[in-house]
């Protein structure tokens, strides 16, 4: 049986200021999971915490060429994908608590170092902002809308070419599960082959039929394995409203849990990193208890 090591990640360097002069609470994620006991609950051992740097409002910008604390969020990714990849060397498997959605850079550049892995995508927003397609996505700016695209090899090379090594995940390789039925990257992704099932087609096949896609397809040579991301905003806000972009039309708790459940139970899966969570927009802390019985559901050692 695998240790799982809880590890926390509480950079916010991807986001924009959600208000002129403030600065995006999803960087308390990790301290409120941990509020609800979530290490004792996952059976976990102690990972401690890698540190970011400032979140520095002076560097915001949007509109011109590259991201908002780019150097910043390059360091912390190659820390991070230090400490990841030494648990996961150990046979470890670490759940890595954010933060927003560009510590995904920290765990897949430490998978790359390690062979050939892909990533389950499970967010609510396909992510695929990048200097090619600016015209129709907007501005670049914030890295945690381009996860995505970052992941495999586009956007700023500080930033998808650490050590030499983009793409961190091919194409072929990453599976997108979640996004909401009307999101803009849909044709892109499709022109690229870049595997992505929006929540209609998870509620028609039924989210355990997709799971079991998605494991043929990541658990299946030359593949080493697979890291599942998981940004909170895949769920729907009636549910999870605490966070920066809580759209209509996602997934319901149970859904989720059953979308998420055969991923986590396979062997091959590497790891988890759980993002978005803002305990700045959940003052009853429902949502907090809500993140952490999911993951004790899904993660917790029998």
């Amino acid at each position: 049986m695998r240790r799982t090591i809880l590890i926390d990640a509480p950079s916010n360097l991807g986001l924009r200021p959600p208000a002129p002069g403030c600065v995006p609470g999803c960087y308390k994620l990790a301290g409120a999971l941990r509020e609800q006991g979530l290490l004792r609950r996952l059976g976990a051992l102690e990972g401690g915490v890698v540190v970011p740097p400032r979140y520095d409002l002076g560097e915001w910008r949007e509109g011109e060429d590259g991201d908002f604390n780019a150097a910043a969020l390059a360091g912390y990714t190659r820390k991070l994908a230090g400490r990841v990849e030494r648990h996961v060397r150990d046979g470890d498997f670490p759940v890595v608590l954010g933060g927003d959605c560009s510590i995904l850079l920290g765990a897949v550049l430490a998978l790359r170092r390690l062979g050939r892995y892909g990533v389950a995508y499970v967010d609510g927003h396909g992510d695929f902002r990048h200097p090619g397609n600016v015209a129709v996505s907007g501005p670049l700016g914030a890295a945690a809308g381009e996860g995505v695209a970052q992941i495999t090899g586009r956007g700023q090379a500080d930033l998808t070419d650490i050590d030499g090594l983009r793409p961190y995940v091919r194409d072929a390789d990453v599976c997108v599960l979640g996004i909401r039925d009307a999101d803009e990257d849909q044709a892109e992704l499709a022109g690229l082959g870049i595997r992505h099932t929006p929540v209609g087609a998870i509620r028609r096949r039924g989210a355990d039929a997709v799971a079991r896609d998605t494991l043929k397809h990541l658990q299946s040579p030359p593949l080493d394995g697979f890291w599942i991301h998981l940004d909170a905003d895949v769920l729907d806000p009636s549910v999870m409203p605490a966070v920066d972009s809580p759209d209509p039309g996602g997934l319901l708790t149970d859904e989720l849990r059953a979308l998420l459940a055969p991923l986590a139970a396979s062997p091959r899966c590497a790891g988890v990193n759980v993002t978005i969570y803002d305990p700045d927009r959940d003052p009853s802390g429902d949502g907090a208890a809500l993140l952490a019985g999911l993951l004790e559901d899904v993660f917790a050692q029998p």
